[in-house]
């Protein structure tokens, strides 16, 4: 992302504030690492999918338009995914993630204002790529390292461009809202960013009832929790920074701000 901009996918899928890695412990709670690494990689292959159609519906004009992401086009999201598709295979084959912070910039902003077909292309033959780096034999159980020093099992790093390819395709702005989500992505979401602020110092305890009555806690361990409650889509879009919050119950006082990474 920009740097004059909140980073929101780092917000939604970024450990390094709290914890080093997923399989540590957080906030005194164990976080399960069981994950199917191949149904992820079908889930990721649909959601491209999907991206690919609905921006083909675009055209040279739009691509070069804001974006919900402030700072960003359109352009630029399209040509972050494809990036972070190559980024996720250098992960997968052992190679750092990105050259540098200023490289993953400076490509990004090199690809922006390439026309629609440019993008469309570039996508699917990075989407590609992954998916072939995904299909190769390997220990899914290793440790591999990401940007800023953050480690995670193998297993997960499909889920994790699962995460980029939905939220940003949201973030286009083209009709796809975060109520469009496949309900165990936002299931799995709304669990990893609950774990995310488990324990961290600057959220007040808190607990988070879903509309189809699952709760989670998270924030500190100490004091009274503060019940929020509401709709999986406005909890997801509040705890990933893509909505205020207002639509959200909260049982004593206001909604507490999350902290920015």
């Amino acid at each position: 992302m920009p740097d004059a901009a909140p980073d929101h996918i780092a917000r939604a899928f970024d450990l390094r504030h709290s914890f080093t890695t997923f399989t540590q412990r957080c906030g005194g709670a164990s976080v399960s690492t069981m994950i199917d690494h191949a149904h992820d990689l079908v889930s990721v292959r649909d959601a491209t999918e999907r991206l690919l159609i609905a921006a083909a519906k675009l055209d040279n004009a739009s691509v070069t338009q804001s974006s919900r992401l402030p700072g960003w086009t359109r352009g630029h999201v399209l040509a972050h995914l494809s990036r972070n598709a190559e980024a996720l295979v250098n992960v997968l084959e052992g190679r750092p993630m990105y050259a540098s912070a200023h490289a993953r910039d400076a490509d990004i902003e090199r690809d922006a204002p390439r026309p629609l077909a440019a993008h469309l292309a570039d996508l699917r033959d990075s989407a590609a790529r992954f998916q072939a780096a995904g299909a190769e034999p390997a220990d899914w159980s290793r440790t591999v390292e990401l940007r800023n020093g953050v480690t995670d099992s193998a297993s997960r790093v499909p889920f994790r461009r699962w995460v980029e390819v939905e939220l940003h395709h949201v973030d286009l702005g083209i009709g796809y809202e975060l109520e469009d989500l496949p309900a165990e992505f936002t299931r799995r979401e709304i669990d990893f960013l609950t774990a995310r602020f488990r324990g961290h110092p600057d959220v007040p305890a808190l607990l988070i009832e879903e509309d189809d009555g699952r709760r989670s806690a998270t924030g500190r361990s100490e004091g009274a929790a503060i019940t929020v409650t509401g709709r999986q889509a406005d909890l997801l879009g509040w705890l990933a920074g893509r909505r205020d919050g207002s639509r959200l119950s909260v049982n004593d006082g206001a909604l507490p701000a999350l902290p920015p990474l």
